[in-house]
């Protein structure tokens, strides 16, 4: 088997493309269904953000994988396949491992740093163990990359630029509105995660109010009760408008929350200073809003590039010297895991040896009482485990060195072990693609899939 992953972000592509492909409501628990569906995917894991859709993927083929992985991935977005390919990167087995970690550090995000990332691999973990897709491996490696996120978040100072998309946007519209939000009027709509740390950030920044708008009116009192605020039902929004001097919006739904048309009737002829703040993908409001007298737009492209997205170079290098450590570890575990059908051979074939010279010992000393006899089993037992200690040890040592299949491979022979051991391992070893398969830097979908996309 081959771990994989098979993504789209914001470094490879537009956010037009991202509004479009982006898995609403209950599509990433519907896509790792359907993966598990195809020809070579085993589990699955999808990971949808607001600037990412990447799917993580245990495969019997490689090649095989990445075309099940992207066609899937092409039908639950609505896009066609000649679309998407040019904006997809794939990463196998320690690049894959590689990406994660970093994307679940904050290394990959718009915001360089930024924690809430965490939250939505959790998230993502949580819906691919409660669809059961995530296996032993996915689950593995989710685990590990969110332990390695706490660490690089705890011991670098990698999200004092900025602790999420959210302060990010916030701290540029403050900027427009003179420099501060303290003493004005906000409305948030949407009641999710993004919304409700919005709703959260605006109180703490010094906001006089904060009105929730949402879709569902319970989870809306939920949120305005949390920061102290009121709630309005989503299609009484155009109402309130006039009365903010800041609007939030990331509900993540189909269609657009606010056009240009219904701002523009609300505010009649006032210039006076007004922030739209756009997180959601696709966008909630439409882009001509900027155009507007008085009016600033601020979406997640427009975050991309700002200062405060960029934390210092030395706290990105400790981040990634970190991730780099953690990767050899869990590559390291990898590896033992794929010889353990060997080790586990190994060791039954021990065991067999020592039960049978055990029954030839009762059949020749028929006499023999059971306390010798248990004395002398667990003896012989210690014995055995003892001389099988050191070769067990090793052979998980070895599997995550260049030659740790031959080493495995060898140790089968020359014990005749179980054919099927052998058969897991050289499994293993097909499913991945070999050197000439991949380019060395940052391969491209079309290198990866040698001209078949």
């Amino acid at each position: 088997m081959t771990l994989l992953v098979v993504g789209v972000s914001h470094r490879t592509a537009p956010v037009s493309l991202l509004d479009r492909i982006a898995l609403l409501d209950h599509a990433a628990e519907k896509l790792q269904v359907d993966l598990l569906g195809s020809q070579h995917v085993a589990e699955s894991l999808v990971l949808s953000t607001c600037n990412r859709v990447e799917i993580y993927a245990e495969v019997s083929k490689f090649h095989g994988g990445v075309v099940d992985v992207t066609e899937t991935l092409a039908k639950a977005a609505g896009v066609s396949r000649e679309e998407l390919t040019p904006h997809l990167y794939v990463r196998y087995e320690d690049r894959a491992v590689q990406h994660m970690f970093e994307v679940t550090s904050g290394l990959d995000s718009m915001v360089v740093g930024e924690q809430q990332i965490l939250g939505q691999v959790r998230g993502a973990l949580r819906s691919a163990q409660e669809t059961a897709t995530a296996g032993r491996s996915i689950n593995d490696l989710a685990q590990a990359a969110l332990r390695v996120g706490k660490r690089v978040h705890h011991d670098t100072g990698i999200d004092r630029a900025g602790a999420s998309v959210v302060s990010v946007a916030l701290h540029l519209a403050a900027e427009r509105l003179g420099g501060t939000l303290v003493g004005r009027r906000a409305l948030v709509v949407g009641a999710g995660a993004m919304s409700s740390l919005a709703a959260i950030s605006l109180v703490r920044e010094g906001v006089a109010d904060v009105v929730i708008a949402n879709r569902t009116h319970a989870n809306g009192v939920r949120l305005a009760e949390q920061v102290g605020g009121k709630v309005i039902e989503l299609g009484t929004l155009r109402e309130h408008l006039a009365a903010v001097d800041i609007l939030v919006s990331c509900t993540g739904s189909t269609g657009l929350v606010l056009t240009t048309a219904v701002l523009a009737g609300a505010r009649g002829a006032s210039t006076t200073p007004y922030v739209v703040v756009d997180l959601a993908l696709p966008h909630d409001t439409e882009e001509s809003l900027g155009d507007l007298p008085g009016v600033s737009r601020i979406d997640l492209a427009s975050l991309a590039d700002l200062p405060e997205a960029h934390a210092s170079e030395r706290d990105v290098e400790l981040a990634r010297g970190i991730v780099a450590e953690e990767v050899r570890a869990h590559l390291a575990v990898m590896a033992a895991q794929r010889v353990e059908p060997i080790v586990v051979s190994l060791r039954a074939r021990a065991d067999q040896v020592v039960d049978a010279e055990l029954q030839r010992l009762r059949m020749r000393l028929p006499g023999l009482d059971d306390a010798a006899a248990d004395e002398f089993a667990r003896s012989l037992r210690r014995a055995v485990s003892t001389l099988m200690h050191t070769p067990t040890v090793r052979m998980k040592e070895l599997a995550s060195d260049p030659d740790g299949a031959r080493y495995a491979t060898a140790l089968h022979r020359l014990f005749d072990l179980d054919p099927e051991a052998i058969e897991a391992l050289t499994a293993a070893d097909e499913a991945a693609p070999s050197p000439s398969d991949v380019t060395v830097v940052d391969p491209t979908y079309d290198d990866l899939l040698g001209g078949l996309s």
